[in-house]
């Protein structure tokens, strides 16, 4: 079949599942929905993957298909269109392949939920919203659909809107994205006014000759290059949780989570790394901007995996772990590395949504109980779960063997970003090394967090009592909970009038997701680093990244010194071995240390204060300014001085009227008298002169 073709079926596919659930849901019923939203889905991922592998094996070359022109007014062009390059061909599969893997997973974790038809068209509005960003062939269609996966996230984030939390949590998503939206948008603005065109293809060959135009502010001579990367790069941290935008991520656990899986996987949050490693012939002659990119990144990788340690939500804990893993991203493209950028993506996508959809299992087969003091033990009931879970945990810490090049996804693409953050800083780059220093730490930590999920979850004592899942379940079929609407293929077996409550396995709608999703988290990095990083990479991206001549990641990496060689790897096994300590040989360590309440641990806990300090600074301030100009200007001056003010005077008036309105002829007769004698004294006057 053409390529073009191709392309066409899998962009539009998911459009039309969307549609078709969401205008005729209830007219063709539950089933049907859900079937015509998961086909089309799994239509477009097979595609994809052809698409993917025409590219990678067939020779494809890049291409943009036009469909129609968007708007074309004066020298602005921007058209809707398809542009087929390798950065496009790897989102392809990841968002088709992880969101139909969701769609199937859905199938029994919204099992009871009374809203399947709309939740099934959200997530396919959602995907098609993702695909459309990731195929724009200019700033225009890259912002529609970067708008379109902030509607559905905010869509999904709330779908329970019967819970105050989930409101909240859509809103907060929705407002944060928006301060990273208007500096995106003024970022477009910056590149059409400096060189007169948003069309990719049109726009990156102006770049180096464009570097020295400026503007005049201030007193200062600002780039142009440089400015609109730093505002296009805020718009990323708004819509890919960095830090100072990050606030948004954890609450947007509220959702379901199939929802969270596909957010932190596929859509979303990748959308920022995929717009800079897209925007790379920019940013490599925007060096300020690079560093801001790097020192983002480094920090939020930090800041992510100190706050992921004191999390007991198994669900929160995964969503730090995305905004470290996101960090890690940005601070390989920072430096240069956007390869690497794109591959720990691609890793990423596996072992992320295996880890959330595993997480989703385990909360499923407790009762929704979220909170992971109240797990333990739970291997020999969900035996499915924990192997995959546990895959999963080995892929994010990043476990190999150096110099064998042999590890699951997460250590070559992992080791590939820390290893080109050393090779920038020998190179000259300021700071490289810092990166892998931040790199090196934070493997530790997320080696340490991760394994205390898997151990805290599945080994050592149970923490829970049927007693507790006979509670829980009670709540949830009376409504007097969340009312989560899940899975229950096995409800009615499982929880019936004196059957002893105890957690249980996940249906096979849930478990077959799970089982792909984990041979992609071993093998996904083994079959494809040579593909995406190192020497012969650019025979896989053709042009679609744009890379300085020492800024790549070094494939095998076998010209670094043995301790950076071993670093990650040392690191990584060091905090598998704390938290082993901690929670298998010496049970209840991490509780203890917890109930201690240090200054460290509660800086930890509440996210470094983050939410406090907006709070008493931002949403304080806003609301007084609100309340400023609604008090003080609305009601005051413009009512006071508008209708309330000329109410109030006629008001007035008529009460002074009226007291003239006496009832006595004899009243009237004398105002008379009195109007015919000053009638004739101006006569008499007039006459006169």
């Amino acid at each position: 079949m053409d390529p073009k073709t191709l392309v066409t079926i899998i962009l539009f596919g998911p459009l039309i599942g969307a549609l078709t659930a969401g205008l005729f849901g209830r007219q063709i019923g539950d089933k049907a929905a859900m079937t015509v939203t998961t086909g089309f889905l799994m239509l477009s991922a097979v595609l994809s993957w052809v698409v993917f592998s025409q590219w990678t094996w067939g020779g494809l070359e890049p291409f943009t298909h036009v469909y129609a022109p968007f708007i074309h007014i004066g020298d602005f062009t921007s058209n809707w269109a398809f542009r087929l390059d390798g950065l496009s061909a790897v989102m392809l599969v990841v968002v088709t392949t992880v969101s139909s893997l969701v769609h199937l997973y859905s199938w029994g974790y919204m099992a009871e939920d009374p809203a399947k038809p709309r939740f099934f068209a959200y997530l396919s509005l959602f995907t098609f919203a993702m695909l459309a960003l990731i195929s724009a062939a200019d700033f225009m269609q890259l912002f529609f659909g970067w708008e379109g996966v902030g509607l559905a996230s905010y869509l999904l984030i709330g779908f329970w809107h019967h819970k105050a939390t989930a409101n909240a949590a859509s809103i907060k998503a929705f407002v944060v994205n928006r301060v990273g939206d208007f500096g995106f948008a003024l970022g477009i603005m910056t590149v059409f006014w400096a060189f007169g065109t948003i069309e990719f293809a049109t726009l990156f060959p102006m770049i180096e000759a464009g570097v020295s135009r400026t503007w005049e502010f201030a007193g200062q001579n600002w780039q142009l290059v440089e400015l609109a990367c730093v505002l296009l790069f805020v718009g990323a941290m708004g819509k890919s949780a960095q830090f100072f935008l990050h606030t948004w991520l954890p609450d947007a656990m509220e959702g379901p989570t199939p929802v969270s899986a596909l957010i932190h996987a596929a859509t979303m949050v990748t959308a920022g790394v995929y717009m800079v490693c897209l925007l790379s012939p920019m940013f490599e002659y925007a060096p300020v901007a690079k560093n801001v990119v790097t020192v983002i990144g480094a920090v939020t990788a930090l800041f992510a995996a100190t706050v992921g340690l004191t999390q007991n939500d198994i669900k929160r804990v995964i969503a730090y772990s995305t905004c470290s893993q996101l960090g890690y991203m940005f601070f390989a493209a920072g430096v240069g590395a956007y390869d690497a950028a794109m591959f720990h993506l691609f890793t990423h996508a596996f072992f992320k949504a295996l880890l959330f959809l595993g997480a989703g299992s385990v909360i499923h087969g407790m009762a929704h109980e979220q909170d992971m003091r109240r797990y333990g033990h739970l291997m020999p009931y969900m035996k499915w779960t924990f192997v995959v879970m546990t895959i999963g945990t080995i892929a994010i810490t990043g476990l190999g063997i150096p110099y064998l090049e042999w590890g699951f996804a997460g250590f070559y693409s992992k080791d590939a970003i820390i290893h080109a953050a050393y090779e920038a800083g020998g190179a000259g780059h300021p700071l490289g090394y810092f990166a892998f220093g931040v790199g090196i730490l934070v493997a530790g930590l997320t080696a340490f967090y991760s394994w205390r999920v898997a151990f805290f979850t599945f080994s050592g004592t149970a923490r829970w009592t049927s007693e507790d899942l006979q509670h829980h379940w009670h709540n949830r079929d009376h409504g007097q909970d969340d009312a989560h609407a899940h899975a229950g293929e096995s409800h009615a077996a499982d929880h019936g009038q004196g059957h002893e409550h105890k957690p249980h396995e996940s249906p096979w709608t849930m478990r077959i997701p799970l089982i792909v999703l984990a041979i992609g988290a071993v093998g996904a990095g083994f079959a494809f680093h040579h593909q995406f990083i190192g020497e012969h990479s650019a025979e896989f991206w053709r042009g679609a990244i744009y890379k300085a001549p020492v800024a790549h990641a070094a494939e095998g990496g076998h010209s670094f010194p043995v301790w950076v060689m071993v670093a990650p790897i040392v690191v990584s096994v060091l905090g598998l071995l704390v938290a082993a300590y901690m929670y298998i040989w010496r049970e209840g360590t991490g509780a203890k240390l917890a109930a201690q309440r240090g200054f460290l641990y509660l800086f930890f806990y509440n996210k470094w204060f983050f939410d406090e300090l907006y709070d008493a600074t931002i949403v304080r301030a806003a609301k007084w300014l609100g309340d400023l100009f609604w008090k003080g200007g609305d009601q005051k001056i413009i009512d006071g001085f508008g209708p309330d003010g000329v109410s109030a005077l006629s008001v007035q008036v008529g009460k002074g009227a009226g007291r003239l309105q006496s009832g006595y002829v004899y009243h009237y007769a004398f105002v008379m008298l009195l109007g015919v004698a000053g009638l004739l004294t101006f006569a008499l006057w007039a006459w006169a002169a």
